[in-house]
């Protein structure tokens, strides 16, 4: 993560593991963000530990001012990331937030904040479970 700018840096998190990773890298390179998260959110649903299949991303950037309403944008992230979520990568469910700066600000100044998605309430049983039951 050193090669992006420090503004980036210093308001990116992002999942720690090679599909997060992946992740973060294509959508900062395709979108210059002022602001990336990328959350596994994965531990709330029935997969086994340590997996990388549901994520969400909150991402900031004015690449976002032409894609007029939130489908737009998330058609934008959607095509980047499109090997992680084909039916045969390892995304099952991807989560978007995608803001242009103004709206971002706009939002934190009213005390918005972006929570976690809701809890997984048993999937279509495609994923492996945790406790390795189907």
């Amino acid at each position: 993560m050193n090669h992006l700018p420090a503004a980036i840096r210093r308001t990116m998190s992002m999942a720690p593991g090679p599909v997060g990773r992946s992740i973060a890298s294509k959508l900062t390179d395709a979108f210059q963000p002022t602001h990336l998260e990328v959350r596994n959110e994965s531990a709330s649903h029935n997969v086994p530990v340590g997996s990388e299949t549901h994520f969400k991303v909150v991402i900031i950037s004015d690449s976002f001012k032409a894609a007029k309403t939130p489908i737009a944008r998330h058609r934008l992230v959607n095509e980047i990331l499109r090997d992680e979520v084909a039916s045969d990568g390892p995304v099952h469910a991807l989560s978007i937030v995608a803001m242009t700066p103004d709206k971002w600000e706009d939002k934190i100044n009213k005390g918005g904040v972006i929570g976690p998605s809701p809890n997984c309430r048993g999937g279509d049983g495609s994923l492996p479970s945790k406790n390795g039951r189907s």
